[in-house]
């Protein structure tokens, strides 16, 4: 099901000014991922920070990194405005606006992708990957985290008995997203599932909460308008059941993933597990064609 990018784009800049306090999992999940970059054995030139948001997970980066070139990218105007207070007026923090799946920089010009709770934005990931792969050198780290298929599985279920339209998004599972990585020619793929609930008090409280991180539903055929007080009537009706403790639940699955950018001219594996080698311009052909 295909995503309305403008709406992406224009639902997480109506969210960044309070974006930093609203997101304490997307936080948590940052802070988690940013301690995976312990393993880096050298000190990386230049790392790019993918759907960087309001940039304070860059500034980490490049606390960390002080002798790295750190860049924030984000699909969205606002957040990269927001990014501003998170650089300094004698080193500004470096921010480009453009997608994940195009990205505009040079090939091989990059030691380390970050991406922390991005690519589940993407409607294309084998065409995202395939941009991470070519900006990133040869042995260079991609290190990301993306939703799996259990986020909010009670809040799609609640909206299953509403209606039969999409409200909340469907997430890839671990093994499709290593078998995308492995696709793209990632070298030794590593991915782990962490799992993480959030509790509420009631069902608004949930989707305030999703609305302040700028989390909206951005399906092309999603359903317009306001929803109606009887439709939320029975979304509450049928989220209820699952209170425990005297809060409503929300689950998380976080997927980690982390490779290595291969070798130029290194083969593609095709669906049955076979390699097959592709040239870059090749590569780029086949992703255009899905």
């Amino acid at each position: 099901m295909s995503l309305d990018r403008r709406r992406v784009a224009a639902s997480f800049g109506a969210a960044a000014a309070r974006y930093d306090q609203a997101a304490v999992l997307q936080a948590q999940v940052g802070e988690e991922l940013l301690e995976r970059t312990a393993q880096l054995a050298q000190k990386p030139a230049r790392i790019l920070d993918v759907g960087a948001g309001t940039g304070r997970l860059t500034a980490r980066l490049r606390k960390r990194f002080p002798s790295s070139d750190v860049v924030a990218l984000d699909l969205s105007f606002g957040m990269l405005q927001a990014a501003k207070r998170h650089g300094g007026w004698w080193k500004p923090l470096p921010r480009v606006q453009a997608d994940a799946a195009a990205l505009p920089l040079a090939d091989a010009s990059v030691d380390v992708l970050f991406s922390n709770l991005c690519v589940q934005w993407c409607d294309d990931l084998p065409a995202a990957l395939l941009s991470f792969r070519r900006v990133l050198k040869p042995g260079g780290w991609l290190l990301f985290t993306t939703f799996g298929p259990d986020t909010l599985k009670e809040l799609r279920a609640a909206f299953a008995a509403v209606d039969d339209r999409a409200h909340v998004h469907r997430f890839l599972d671990m093994h499709d997203v290593g078998d995308a990585v492995l696709a793209q020619g990632f070298a030794d793929p590593m991915l782990d599932v962490e799992r993480y609930t959030l509790t509420y008090a009631d069902t608004v409280s949930l989707m305030r909460d999703l609305k302040a991180i700028g989390a909206r539903n951005a399906h092309q055929d999603r359903p317009r308008g306001l929803m109606s007080r009887r439709a939320l009537h029975a979304l509450e009706a049928a989220y209820e059941p699952l209170r425990v403790n005297g809060v409503l639940p929300a689950s998380y699955e976080v997927i980690f993933a982390q490779a290595q950018a291969p070798l130029p001219g290194a083969p593609l594996k095709t669906a049955g597990g076979d390699l097959a080698s592709f040239s870059l311009e090749d590569m780029r052909a086949r992703v255009r064609r899905r």
